[in-house]
C-alpha cells in the first residue's frame, strides 16, 4: 500500500469515526431532552457533546412528531426565533455563559403571560390580536438568565377552569398519560407539554389550583409560591388577590432553579415590595437528600377523608407517609387546624375578575381592540364548554373591588385563616403539612365537569398566601398521583428541601408511555 493510499484510508477512518460520533451526539441530544434536567443539558453543551441549537431542534422535533399527531394539543404557538436565539447562545464565550443560570433552557409558557412575538390570548379568540409591546416581568428575568422561550401553551379560557384545558383560541388539551383524560386546568397545556418533554421547563399561573392541579395529573413538580414573591406584571389576571405564577417541571431541582430567577421585587406589582421578595434566595442551596431526617411533617387528614377519597389514591397517600418516615421524617398524624370547616365553607372570595381584566386590557402595552371582558361574553366569543364559568365569573365580579373587597390578607377572614394554620403548625412544631393534591384520579374529558371533585389545591394556599408544592407520589392504574406539601409564608426553601428529599428517596416520576426519544433524521444534528 502506498503512502497516498495509507493516508486516504486514515482520512476515511477519521471521517467515519467523526461521523459516528456526530450521529451519536445527535442521538444523545434526542435522548437527553426526553426527561432531561437543566444541569444535564448544560453539562452536555459545556462538554461539547451537543449544542443549544441541537437541543432546541430536538424539542421541536418532539413537538412535531407527537403533539398534534397524538392529539395532545399542548402547544399553541412555536417561537419562530427560537433557533436563532439558540445560535446566539452557542456563539457566546463560556465566561458569559457562566453568568446565565438558565443558559439554553427551552421553556413552555402559558398563554396568559406576555411574551413579545406572541399574542397573549388567555385562551380567548377575542384576544388573538393582543400582541404585547414588552415581556412580562418574569419573562424578562428568564431571558436575561439565558432561557429560550420555545413556545406558548394552551390554557383553560381566561383561566376559568381547574377541571380541564379548553380554549376558544386553541381547542382542547389532553393528558399525556391518557389522551382520553383531562390534564386539569387551567395550565394544562404547560403540564401535558412538559410531561411529554416538549420543553425543559414550563410556566403556569395559579389562582386556585392551576399550577399544582395539572402538575399532579401529569406527574410533575408544581410550585405555587407565597403571594408577594413573584410579580404578576404582564400577566392577564383571573383574580389578582389570589393570582401568582409558578414553575412546572419534571424535577424539584429544576423547579427551584426557575423560581430563583422569577422571584423578586418588581415596581410594577406592589405585592412584591416586601423583604422576602427583595432577598432573592438561591433555592438550590436547600436541596439536600437527607432534608427529611430532621423534619416534622403534619398529616392533614381532613383533606383525605376515607369516605370521600378514591381508595387507590388514599392508599398511595398512606404509602407516601410511610416513605417519608423511611426517609427520616417525624410524622405527626391527624393535625387539626382551628376553625377549618368555617374557613373552607366561607372561602373568603370576593371576585375581581371583570375589574382586573378590564384594567389590564386598558393599559397601553395591551393593544388588543377588546377593552372589556363583558363585550366578549355578549358577542359569544368563547368555547361553548366555558359558558357556565364565564357567566358565573361575570355575575360574581364586583364593579369596584377597591371599595368593596379587602385586598388579599387585608381581608379579616383570610388573615384569620392564615393565623389558624400557622397556629396548628407552630403548636406541633411542623415544617410542613401534607395531603393528596387531588383525592381522585384524572377523569375522562367528557366527565371533567360532572366528576370534578377532590381538588385540595383550592382550599388553603390561595386564601392564606402560603406556598405549596406538589411532587409525584406514584400512580393508580397508570395515572399520576401527587403529594402536596404546604409551608409557611416565604418558606419556599424549606419546602423545596423536603420535596427534594422525598423525590430522591422515591423517584416516582415516570415518563408517559408512547413518547419515547426520537432518532435524529439525517442532517438534523447540525
Amino acid at each position: 500500500m502506498t503512502l497516498r493510499q495509507i493516508a486516504s484510508v486514515a482520512v476515511y477512518v477519521s471521517l467515519s469515526i467523526f461521523g459516528a460520533r456526530a450521529a451519536e451526539a445527535a442521538m444523545n441530544t434526542d435522548a437527553l431532552v426526553t426527561e432531561g434536567r437543566i444541569q444535564d443539558i448544560q453539562h452536555a453543551i459545556a462538554e461539547k457533546r451537543t449544542t443549544c441549537v441541537r437541543v432546541v431542534k430536538a424539542y421541536l422535533r418532539r413537538i412535531e412528531a407527537y403533539d398534534k399527531p397524538l392529539k395532545l394539543n399542548t402547544i399553541a404557538l412555536i417561537n419562530q426565533a427560537a433557533l436563532e436565539d439558540a445560535r446566539k447562545l452557542d456563539e457566546e464565550p463560556q465566561s458569559l455563559r457562566n453568568t446565565k443560570p438558565l443558559f439554553c433552557v427551552p421553556l413552555l409558557v402559558k398563554d396568559n403571560i406576555d411574551t413579545v412575538g406572541f399574542p397573549t390570548s388567555a385562551g380567548s379568540k377575542a384576544l388573538l390580536d393582543n400582541f404585547p409591546a414588552q415581556d412580562a416581568a418574569i419573562i424578562q428575568r428568564l431571558k436575561a438568565a439565558g432561557a429560550i422561550i420555545l413556545a406558548k401553551t394552551n390554557m383553560a379560557e381566561w383561566a376559568f377552569s381547574p377541571r380541564n384545558t379548553v380554549s376558544s383560541s386553541y381547542g382542547v388539551t389532553a393528558n399525556a398519560y391518557d389522551r382520553a383524560r383531562t390534564p386539569a386546568g387551567s395550565s394544562g397545556g404547560t403540564a401535558s407539554g412538559i410531561a411529554a418533554s416538549f420543553g425543559l421547563a414550563g410556566l403556569g399561573t395559579d389562582t386556585g389550583n392551576s399550577v399544582r392541579g395539572p402538575s399532579s395529573f401529569t406527574s410533575l413538580v408544581g410550585m405555587r409560591p407565597s403571594l408577594g414573591l413573584v410579580s404578576r406584571s404582564g400577566i392577564i389576571p383571573l383574580e389578582l388577590d389570589r393570582d401568582t405564577a409558578g414553575p412546572m417541571t419534571r424535577s424539584v431541582e429544576d423547579n427551584a432553579r426557575i423560581l430563583s430567577i422569577i422571584s423578586g421585587e418588581d415596581g410594577a406589582d406592589s405585592i412584591t415590595q416586601n423583604p422576602a421578595a427583595r432577598a432573592k434566595v438561591e433555592y438550590i442551596k436547600f436541596l439536600k437528600r437527607d432534608a427529611l431526617k430532621s423534619a416534622r411533617i403534619g398529616v392533614l387528614r381532613a383533606l383525605a377523608p376515607v369516605e370521600d377519597t378514591d381508595p387507590k389514591v388514599l392508599a398511595t397517600f398512606n404509602r407516601a407517609i410511610e416513605e417519608l418516615k423511611a426517609a427520616g421524617a417525624t410524622i405527626v398524624e391527624a393535625v387539626e387546624i382551628p376553625n377549618l370547616k368555617i374557613h373552607l365553607n366561607d372561602g373568603y372570595y370576593c371576585s375581581r375578575f371583570a375589574f382586573d381584566v378590564n384594567t389590564t386590557l386598558a393599559k397601553a402595552h395591551s393593544p388588543s381592540k377588546v377593552k372589556d371582558v363583558e363585550s366578549v361574553y355578549q358577542a359569544g366569543l368563547y368555547a361553548p364548554q366555558n359558558e357556565y364559568d364565564f357567566k358565573r365569573f361575570l355575575k360574581n365580579s364586583k364593579s369596584d373591588p377597591g371599595t368593596t373587597c379587602p385586598y388579599m390578607l387585608d381581608h379579616p377572614g383570610r388573615a384569620a385563616f392564615l393565623k389558624d394554620v400557622e397556629a396548628a403548625m407552630d403548636g406541633a412544631e411542623l415544617d410542613a403539612l401534607i395531603y393528596p393534591t387531588w383525592r381522585f384520579p384524572p377523569p375522562a374529558q367528557e366527565n371533567a365537569t360532572s366528576q370534578y371533585k377532590g381538588d385540595n389545591s383550592q382550599l388553603i394556599s390561595p386564601a392564606t398566601g402560603m406556598p405549596a408544592i406538589t411532587v409525584p407520589a406514584g400512580f393508580t392504574d397508570g395515572l399520576p398521583v401527587g403529594l402536596q406539601m404546604l409551608g409557611r409564608r416565604f418558606d419556599e426553601g424549606r419546602l423545596y428541601g423536603l420535596a427534594y428529599s422525598y423525590e430522591q428517596h422515591t423517584h416516582w416520576r415516570k415518563p408517559p408511555y408512547g413518547l419515547d426519544p426520537l432518532e435524529a433524521a439525517p442532517g438534523t444534528d447540525k
